[in-house]
């Protein structure tokens, strides 16, 4: 049995942990804990309808997790894992990060767009991405994880077939992606649904999303090649979900179903990403609640395009079942362990 532990509880991607988790078949969940050396509490007074775990939310302290957990999840704002991700690897635990701190392989990169300065540099070149589809080999030896942001796991799981066969141009890359506002945090959440819903917006354009770094610098190692993407991100007036629209050019005649025939060997081993046939079109409704990425595909042959669309539930895929997904790999139990 995998003894896991949380840090980091009241977001939404804790609360999707603790309810993952609470029903793994070889994990356990053997602590939680706070942001700091604030006094314990009971999970109930957190969260009411946990109450049946009979867990008690404690001070972060190294030592403690050392002895209660294999791995621990961080679900932490940005920033906080600079002082939090050295203790625990050098106490020899594995760790799960949620957050982007080190994503980025670049510190300059990071403090670029996070505009915090990096204070665990000398972390980073232990660092695995966690996109566990295409990264899987790394994630079995890694003892610290990143796993990746939302809309960069759409993206990066509906292009790389793409690249990697060498059906497309990397320059003109266009993601036109639309999440739940559950991506934007509880907090904002909250804003949105008494001040907002049901709007529906985009925000940060024109190169102005945080996530863009990750997908380009990811993109560039499936092709060896520097990419430049033109990513536009919209707020959905629901509460979880999300749908990417990636327009590539394409480098040579190819069919709708060619493509697809392509992808579905890709993924051919992969339990979690569904191509679908040609002329279906996946909802947010057909992944909620799970950790399935579902792609779609048509070739559009008046521009020369392939359009593609990626669907994940933000909170699952594009976050804590993903990062459990993860964990299952780490620990050399199948992945789909507690997820399916």
């Amino acid at each position: 049995m995998i003894k896991a532990g949380i840090v980091g509880i009241t977001g939404y991607t804790g609360e999707e942990l603790l309810k993952i988790l609470s029903k793994h078949p070889q994990a356990a969940i053997t602590g939680l804990y706070g942001r700091s050396t604030a006094e314990t509490k009971e999970l109930k007074d957190v969260y009411p309808h946990f109450a049946y775990l009979n867990l008690k939310v404690e001070a972060l302290d190294a030592n403690k997790i050392k002895a209660d957990c294999d791995v621990v999840f961080l679900a932490l704002p940005h920033a906080v894992a600079f002082e939090v991700v050295p203790p625990l690897l050098d106490a020899g635990i594995k760790v799960i990060d949620l957050s982007a701190d080190f994503r980025l392989k670049e510190p300059a990169v990071y403090e670029k767009w996070y505009k915090v300065n990096h204070t665990a540099k000398n972390y980073i070149e232990k660092t695995v991405y966690g996109l566990s589809e295409l990264n899987e080999l790394s994630i079995k030896q890694a003892q610290l994880v990143a796993n990746p942001g939302c809309y960069p796991t759409t993206v990066l799981l509906g292009c790389a077939p793409a690249i990697k066969n060498g059906l497309i141009n990397l320059a003109g890359i266009i993601v036109d992606a639309k999440s739940g506002i559950s991506g934007a945090g509880r907090k904002n959440t909250e804003e949105y649904f008494a001040k907002e819903h049901p709007n529906f917006r985009a925000y940060n354009i024109a190169g102005g999303h945080r996530h863009i770094p990750e997908i380009e610098q990811e993109l560039a190692k499936l092709s060896g090649e520097d990419v430049a993407l033109t990513f536009t991100p919209h707020i959905m007036p629901v509460e979880r979900g999300m749908l990417s629209t990636i327009y590539v050019k394409l480098k040579k005649k190819i069919t709708t179903a060619e493509c697809v025939a392509a992808y579905k060997e890709f993924y051919k081993s992969k339990p979690f990403v569904k191509v679908l046939d040609e002329g279906f079109l996946p909802g947010i409704k057909d992944v909620a609640n799970t950790n399935f990425c579902e792609i779609s595909l048509k070739v559009d042959t008046r521009t020369d395009t392939l359009i593609i669309i990626s669907v994940i539930d933000n909170l699952v895929k594009g976050a804590s079942g993903q990062a459990v997904q993860n964990m299952n790999i780490m620990s050399g139990i199948p992945e789909t362990a507690g997820l399916i």
